[in-house]
């Protein structure tokens, strides 16, 4: 049986590798996206996740086209890089309205037909960051951090209604925000990585999607590391 599916930030990175993964698996797939095109395949809406309103209308034409949402992925996301001593106010509210109230805006909205429904997944998507913390990324390590507390939360709170929450933490991923790293950074980077090299989206694609099958369905509440060892012991 196919099921409704939703990726905040399916349009591109992570976010489009795990769209297609469900895709794939025979699921009516909905993404959604701030600007540019989207990805044909999927049933594309737009939508900026810190606004409630526009949470709301993304949410109604989902449910008009595929049905009431099953499956969630939380991925969509922003970064704003700055040491703490130049981090403004709106560097650190913007991430944090983005990465962490946004996520509880569409994970609350997708709530209410899991609720009526006694099943459903939700897969939150944090970063190794918010576990090992990173100079200069003070506003996002917190954000994602937050997701873990979050998560944890409503998988006490749903679990009796058959309602999971997990949450994946990738580490270094080749996407194109990696990319436009120098091969100096880059190399920086892979040196701490025990397996010594950047992960696939795809490889991240494969956790979200088992966390949201039936052979996962004894799971919730837990914090999966896709970050070949770099976290490890957080």
């Amino acid at each position: 049986m196919s099921r409704s599916v939703l990726v905040t930030g399916g349009n591109r990175g992570i976010g489009l590798a795990i769209a297609r993964a469900f895709a794939d698996a025979g699921d009516n797939v909905a993404i959604t996206y701030r600007s540019g095109e989207p990805p044909a395949g999927f049933l594309a809406v737009r939508c900026d996740i810190t606004d409630p309103e526009q949470v709301e209308q993304a949410y109604k034409e989902i449910e008009e086209k595929q049905g009431a949402v099953e499956v969630l992925v939380a991925n969509a996301g922003v970064t704003r890089d700055q040491l703490l001593m130049r981090m403004s106010e709106e560097d650190f509210s913007t991430v944090l309205d983005t990465n962490l109230t946004g996520t509880f805006r569409v994970v609350k909205r997708a709530n209410r037909a899991m609720l009526r429904a006694r099943k459903g997944r939700v897969v939150l998507i944090s970063s190794v960051v918010g576990l090992l913390g990173s100079a200069g990324q003070a506003n996002y390590a917190a954000s994602k951090a937050g997701l873990v507390g979050f998560a944890r939360s409503l998988a006490r709170e749903l679990g009796s209604r058959n309602i999971t929450v997990n949450v994946v933490a990738p580490g270094f991923v080749d996407t194109d925000m990696t990319r436009v790293l120098s091969d100096e950074q880059r190399e920086g980077i892979v040196k701490q990585v025990p397996l010594a090299r950047y992960a696939q989206p795809e490889e991240i694609a494969s956790a979200v999607r088992f966390l949201a099958s039936d052979e996962a369905a004894y799971i919730t509440g837990a914090v999966i590391p896709v970050d070949g060892g770099l976290g490890m012991g957080h």
